[in-house]
């Protein structure tokens, strides 16, 4: 039983903890600003239903991180699936983002009665497009950059995800859950199987592969064993790749995709480990940093100050 002033049993009343002061302090929530444009990710391969999955997964990552965010999927490859629901192509995502915010802006001028109402993102792009691409791939960006030329839309197009800090503990933790690394380098457990060497697999040639060197030596630093980068697409470079390290001194090697999914064959990495003689972990798919990343991208282009938060692993996202 209690009083207007709190329980009669004699217990101590809960009372609104104080915010927290200092370095430690719960940053606000911050959400997505009225009108800004959308961020429009861009998916390479053939759209299916494993593909949507995984790109719906990483734009609900991207608006628990900002909510309100206006997200939207638009495939490069849709080819006759642009005509079914849940498929559609980049260009005529991107044609439809234009068409409604040149809608809105027009709306806003007749309630002003002509005159031109007051919009912050009056000057903005129609849509922020983020390639859904772990690294640079120039075949696909070229094709990304004609799709939004196509659409009519004035769009801002980022670079591709990586090289990041953050993709390096992606492909550790892949790699942890295959069995072929340590998942934390702090408890000092064995793993029998883990490797002593991992070509870190990515797909858009020598420029891709060099990108994929830095993500590699970040990775390296955290398994503290060498890590060469090859491209899927260039032949006999895994192999010549897994022939480096055994010359080296690597015995047990391991393939580390540093592909999101979308972006190549999915048997790929498999046929490139097995002639290459090693085991091969996944693809690095719906890891939550992946949205944040593109959420990242996002953000940076518009000016959006996100509270500054580390990512998994103490590395900060931005």
């Amino acid at each position: 039983m209690s009083s207007p002033t709190g329980p009669t049993s004699g217990l101590p009343v809960r009372m609104p903890r104080p915010r927290q002061p200092g370095r430690h302090r719960r940053p606000e929530p911050v959400a997505a600003p009225a009108g800004a444009p959308p961020l429009v990710l861009a998916v390479p391969g053939t759209p299916d239903t494993a593909t949507r999955r995984l790109a719906e997964e990483l734009l609900s990552i991207a608006r628990s991180e900002l909510p309100g965010l206006d997200a939207r999927i638009g495939y490069l490859d849709a080819g006759g699936a642009a005509d079914e629901p849940g498929y559609p192509a980049l260009d005529a995502v991107l044609g439809h983002a234009a068409a409604q915010r040149t809608a809105r802006a027009q709306q806003a001028a007749a309630e002003e009665a002509g005159e031109p109402a007051a919009d912050a993102w009056a000057q903005a792009p129609d849509a922020v497009v983020i390639p859904l691409l772990a690294g640079p791939d120039s075949a696909v960006l070229r094709r990304i950059r004609q799709a939004v030329m196509n659409s009519g839309a004035a769009c801002e197009l980022t670079d591709a995800l990586g090289p990041h800090p953050l993709l390096a503990e992606a492909l550790h933790v892949r790699l942890s859950e295959a069995g072929l690394a340590r998942a934390d380098r702090a408890r000092l457990f064995t793993v029998t199987t883990a490797a002593d060497g991992i070509v870190l697999a990515t797909i858009g040639g020598e420029e891709a592969a060099q990108a994929a060197g830095i993500t590699g030596m970040l990775l390296s630093a955290r398994l503290a064993v060498p890590v060469l980068a090859a491209a899927l697409d260039e032949d006999g470079a895994v192999a010549r790749a897994a022939d480096q390290l055994r010359a080296s001194g690597s015995r047990n090697l391991a393939l580390a995709p540093c592909l999101i999914g979308p972006e190549a064959d999915e048997a790929l990495p498999a046929m490139a480990a097995k002639e290459a003689g090693c085991a091969t972990a996944e693809a690095l798919g719906a890891y939550p940093a992946i949205g944040k990343l593109a959420l990242a991208k996002y953000t940076e282009v518009l000016g959006i100050a996100m509270p500054s938060a580390a990512g998994p692993g103490g590395m900060p996202v931005r």
